[in-house]
């Protein structure tokens, strides 16, 4: 799941399905009550007008009703999914948390006009912020030492 500040960074989740409980759950966690909240047609959204101001756009009618869209997200997925398929060719399910970490990081610092980052910028920044940190052959691959698969 996928929630972006309109001029701002997105943040993701890996939720386990995509019913109302899960979704809306999410939703309250990372969405200040009273915020203007637009989402698709799916009805796992539902009842959240109680909440925020929401309003819904109906892909298979439109993709954009005056400000009422959400073709950015729709634009971060688009590029998580070409960095999958061209990239890392096959996602493990206990990693996708990581790849959709890494995907968020890339567009939160992606070079844009109030953002001059280059690549460089972001390796050195994401470098910095590896010290003390380890990732483990076991926890890498999903086992742990007594031979049992992890699970995130």
């Amino acid at each position: 799941m996928g929630i972006l500040e309109r001029g701002g960074n997105v943040r993701t989740v890996v939720v386990p399905n995509r019913k109302k409980s899960a979704l809306q759950a999410e939703v309250k966690k990372h969405v200040e009550a009273g915020a203007a909240l637009y989402t698709d047609a799916l009805l796992s959204y539902d009842g959240l007008e109680g909440d925020y101001a929401h309003q819904v756009i109906d892909h298979a009618v439109k993709y954009v009703d005056g400000r009422v869209h959400t073709n950015t997200l729709e634009n971060f997925w688009s590029l998580l999914k070409r960095g999958i398929n061209g990239t890392y060719v096959s996602v493990e399910p206990f990693h996708l948390f990581r790849y959709l970490d890494e995907q968020a990081y890339r567009y939160n610092n992606r070079a844009t006009l109030h953002n001059p980052m280059n690549d460089f910028d972001r390796f050195k920044m994401a470098m910095s912020q590896i010290v003390g940190k380890r990732l483990t052959w076991n926890q890498l691959t999903g086992k742990l030492t007594d031979g049992q698969t992890c699970i995130n």
